[in-house]
């Protein structure tokens, strides 16, 4: 069988001032198309649906759509479990619903789902953290554990930790023993998470600019040790980059975000996970990469010219951009800069530092005038530069207002 691993998807995220809505309407659609041109029998979405506990109701509305095609309208089964984003309450709550069309929606951690049937599937057992699906034209039952984020009050209410008790080891004796109850070589078995998971040792994976860290009890990090030894896939949420950190035997994947999502992430590829599987076999997958949605890039430039010269020539962009010169730039240079291009997030100068003299906690006389003691305290911070008569227009301005 096959089945697409995608997460992430951060629906009603801004970059800034900037709604991402219409790139994130012709990503879904893209992830649903890949959907269907691959023959895929099952999706798995790992957390993080919303970029925060209220999303606006375009947010939504896209979410429900998406599963919806996603799914045939109940032909393929698509489960999607929360992120540290997501409001378990509002993932939950479309669930009786949701199950009409073939959508398994996971909210909590240790969620058990009470076994149902459509016309095309089945789940046939059901435990706290753990689902077996029987789908039709399938010859073999898939095996799910299933994790959602558990941030420390749902751990405790889930899982029973204490203070004593790092949740690494409560992670790994529950997966053990669902998968030494539920877990053979008859079935496949999958295990999706939303978790900062990494491999022992290993150098310490970055989480993506402006993404709530993820601290669980007493431990930052679970490690990918803890899987069990029956799970032949590991359907991971959290970093938005796509990366492996288990083997090409059992990989444990990060599928990545469908977008860029910060300016940490610039000139990432984003990807959806395309696995082939079987009962007992090594699993083949790929990265399938996803075309839609601007570029985010980070660009420097030591001259307004240059810089409005790739401006029009990347139009389909968002960016930083930073300026290097010997002055601030003039009122006349912001507004060409920001008339050539209209998604520049942060235009952020930089004047470069003068040689200036040593001077250890200078004396301030403040008898001077006003202006005076401005352009002072204007050069002091800024490595010696003057206030240009712009700047101090601008100061005079606001003093006789």
């Amino acid at each position: 069988m096959k089945i697409l691993h995608t997460a992430d998807w951060h629906l009603g995220k801004r970059l800034d001032r900037f709604s991402r809505l219409e790139e994130q309407i012709l990503v879904m659609e893209e992830i649903t198309k890949i959907a269907d041109e691959e023959n895929i029998d099952l999706v798995l979405v790992a957390g993080d649906l919303f970029d925060n506990f209220n999303p606006g109701v375009d947010a939504v509305e896209l979410f429900y759509k998406t599963l919806k095609r996603l799914s045939l309208n109940g032909r393929r089964p698509v489960i999607a479990i929360s992120g540290n984003h997501d409001s378990p309450s509002l993932i939950n709550a479309p669930d009786p619903l949701a199950r009409e069309c073939g959508i398994i929606l996971i909210g909590h951690p240790k969620a058990e789902i009470a076994p149902f049937g459509t016309e095309h599937f089945n789940i046939t057992k059901s435990k706290a953290g753990f689902i077996e699906l029987v789908i039709e034209n399938i010859d073999f039952p898939i095996r799910i554990l299933h994790t959602p984020y558990a941030n420390e009050i749902r751990l405790k209410e889930y899982f029973g930790e204490n203070k004593e008790e790092e949740i690494n080891k409560v992670l790994s004796q529950t997966w053990k023993d669902l998968a030494d109850e539920f877990c053979d070589e008859s079935g496949i078995n999958l295990l999706t998470a939303h978790l900062y998971m990494n491999k022992r040792g290993a150098e310490v994976l970055e989480e993506p600019e402006g993404e709530k860290p993820i601290k669980i009890g007493n431990a930052d990090l679970i490690f990918s040790d803890t899987i069990p030894e029956q799970i032949q896939y590991t359907a991971l949420g959290h970093l938005h980059g796509y990366q492996n950190i288990g083997t090409k035997e059992k990989p444990v994947i990060y599928s990545s975000s469908p977008l860029c999502y910060s300016f940490s992430e610039a000139g990432q590829t984003k990807y959806v996970s395309i696995i082939d599987i079987e009962p007992g076999k090594k699993v083949a997958y790929e990265k399938k990469a996803l075309k839609n949605g601007r570029t985010l890039v980070r660009k420097t430039f030591t001259s307004v010219e240059n810089a409005v010269e790739w401006l029009t020539e990347n139009p389909n962009t968002f960016i930083e951009l930073t300026l290097e010169s010997e002055t601030f730039l003039t009122a006349d240079e912001r507004r060409l800069i920001y008339q050539s291009h209209d998604g520049i997030v942060h235009l952020i100068p930089r004047v470069k530092n003068r040689e200036i003299s040593e001077q250890q906690d200078p004396e301030v006389n403040l008898n001077q005038n006003i202006e005076v003691l401005f352009k002072d305290y204007f050069k002091s911070k800024n490595g010696g530069q003057e206030a240009n008569e712009e700047l101090m227009n601008l100061f005079n301005e606001i003093l006789n207002a």
